[in-house]
């Protein structure tokens, strides 16, 4: 299934190695907006962080607002 935000971007779905559903994990849904350089050096601050691969996230698209994109992640959180 594919998430279709009003953006215009569209997010890939999970592998499927597990299910959503499975109760040791759940899902979250992350989303970084701000200029491309701020929204870039985030995404290496998370991946330094090993919370997520650079290519875990959608591609940059821009919001209508000047200077500003948004990218996307979902990420299975085990508990």
């Amino acid at each position: 299934m594919l998430l279709y935000l009003a953006s215009g971007i569209v997010v890939p779905p999970l592998s499927p190695v597990l299910t959503p559903t499975d109760p040791e994990f759940e899902m979250i849904h992350h989303s970084l907006r701000g200029s491309p350089r701020a929204v870039r050096r985030t995404i290496q601050t998370l991946h330094q962080r090993r919370y997520a691969e650079p290519n875990d996230w959608s591609g940059p698209q821009p919001t209508g607002q000047a200077g500003e994109v948004i990218v996307v992640l979902r990420k299975r959180l085990r508990f």
